[in-house]
């Protein structure tokens, strides 16, 4: 496939193929008898696995010593494995981060929606949420536990 077809597939421009294939990060094409660039099908999934790295937060530097690795086959599999490991370890990391910031968001929503329901809330909690950062939300606390709007 020409590069304009590759693109089109990939979601990526021509331009960010040309310097991809520059840096080294895709390996260079064959060329035909016109000089342009004849990419194999396989390259798909290559700009595909290379886009999920950098959606979970893997620097160019580090797609591109994965991608020096690659290029030298079955002697850099260890390598590869461990370095994929260090960075599922980081993504794993940032989901817990993200999923702890979810619940705050989803306490601070909930308790909004209390507040415009006329609930009484005290005000020290619309500052805060999660028992480190305040009050509990009612999913933390305990049914038989009022929160300090039930009491008045």
């Amino acid at each position: 496939m020409k590069i304009g077809d590759l693109a089109e597939k990939s979601g990526l421009s021509a331009d960010t193929l040309r310097y991809y294939e520059k840096i080294g990060l895709i390996p260079r094409p064959l060329r035909d008898s016109g000089g342009r660039r004849v990419y194999d099908r396989t390259i798909l999934r290559w700009i595909d696995f290379l886009d999920r790295l950098k959606s979970t937060g893997m620097g160019i530097r580090d797609r591109l010593r994965y991608a020096e690795l690659r290029s030298q086959g079955a002697a850099s599999l260890s390598e590869r494995r461990v370095m994929l490991e260090g960075h599922r370890d980081k993504v794993a990391g940032d989901i817990s981060r993200l999923t702890e910031m979810l619940d705050v968001l989803d306490d601070k929503i909930d308790l909004y929606k209390r507040m415009e329901a006329g609930e009484t809330v005290d005000p020290a909690f619309e500052n805060c949420a999660r028992t480190e950062h305040g009050a509990p939300s009612s999913k933390d606390r305990p049914a038989n536990v009022e929160s300090p709007s039930e009491r008045t």
